[in-house]
C-alpha cells in the first residue's frame, strides 16, 4: 500500500473521501441522492427553502449526536 507521504493530492483527497464516507455509512445509513435536475440557479428563495425542508435528512431514532460521534472520533 502506498504511504500517504508518496500519496498525490488527489489520491489522498479521494483516501479522505473514501474514509469519511465509509464511517459516515457505517454510522448513519446509506445516503439517497435524489433524482432531480441540477438547474436550480433560477429557483427563487422560497424554492430553495422548500427544497431544504423536503431534502432534510433527518437521523433515525436512537443515532449518536455529533458530539457523541466527535468523541468517539477523538478517543480513538
Amino acid at each position: 500500500m502506498t504511504s500517504v507521504g508518496e500519496m498525490s493530492l488527489e489520491e489522498l483527497k479521494k483516501f479522505v473521501n473514501d474514509a469519511i464516507y465509509e464511517r459516515l455509512t457505517k454510522s448513519l445509513g446509506q445516503f439517497e441522492f435524489p433524482d432531480e435536475p441540477d438547474d436550480d440557479d433560477h429557483l427563487s428563495w422560497d424554492e430553495v427553502r422548500a427544497l431544504a425542508d423536503k431534502h432534510r435528512w433527518t437521523p433515525p431514532p436512537g443515532s449518536k449526536t455529533s458530539i457523541e460521534l466527535l468523541r468517539e472520533d477523538r478517543d480513538s
